[in-house]
C-alpha cells in the first residue's frame, strides 16, 4: 500500500469527522426567550430586563450577582473588625498588616485558576464550590486566638474574592 492510500484510508475520516464535528451546530435548550436574543452570538442576550428572572439568561444573570454579594459579604466580613480583632488578641499592626497582604495573594492566585477551570467546568459549579468552601473559615472566626492562625484564616477567606472571574464569565455568557 502507498503511502498516500494509507493517508486517505487511516487518516481521512479522522479529519473529516473532525471538521464535520467542528461545524456541527450546537443543539439548543430553548426555542424561544423572553427578552431578546443575538443569534450570531451564541443566542446572547442583547437587553436586560430587571425585574425579570426567565431561564436562562436573566436567571443567570441575578444568581451571578447574588453569589458575587454574597462573596463579598464573606471576603470582607473581618476587615471593619480588624481594629478589635488586633489589641483583642495581642497581635501588632505588621501582623494585622500581613494577613491583609496574604488575603489579597489567595485572591490573586485563585483568578489565575479559576479562569481556566470556568472554561473547563463552567461558572455555576465552582461558584458553588468556591462560596461553600470559603464559607467555613468565615464561620471559624471567632475560633482564632493567635496571629498565625488569623493570617492562614484570611487566606483562606481571601480565596472567595476569586468569584469575580466566575460572575464575569457567567453573565459574559449570557
Amino acid at each position: 500500500m502507498s503511502q498516500r492510500e494509507l493517508v486517505l484510508t487511516y487518516l481521512a475520516p479522522c479529519y473529516l469527522s473532525f471538521f464535520v464535528a467542528l461545524q456541527a451546530p450546537e443543539p439548543k435548550k430553548y426555542q424561544t426567550y423572553a427578552l431578546n436574543v443575538d443569534p450570531d452570538q451564541d443566542d446572547k442576550a442583547t437587553e436586560i430586563k430587571l425585574c425579570n428572572f426567565s431561564r436562562p439568561h436573566m436567571r443567570a444573570f441575578h444568581c451571578s450577582w447574588w453569589c458575587f454579594f454574597i462573596a463579598f459579604f464573606i471576603w470582607f466580613a473581618i476587615a471593619p473588625l480588624l481594629s478589635e480583632i488586633g489589641p483583642d488578641l495581642g497581635i501588632s499592626k505588621k501582623e494585622i498588616w500581613t494577613s491583609s497582604v496574604v488575603s489579597v495573594a489567595g485572591t490573586i492566585t485563585m483568578r489565575f485558576i479559576l479562569g481556566p477551570l470556568c472554561d473547563k467546568y463552567g461558572a455555576r459549579v465552582l461558584f458553588t464550590a468556591v462560596l461553600c468552601c470559603c464559607a467555613i473559615p468565615t464561620a471559624c472566626t471567632g475560633l482564632v486566638n493567635t496571629a498565625t492562625g488569623l493570617i492562614v484564616l484570611r487566606l483562606f477567606i481571601g480565596l472567595v474574592g476569586g468569584t469575580f472571574v466566575m460572575c464575569q464569565y457567567w453573565t459574559s455568557r449570557m
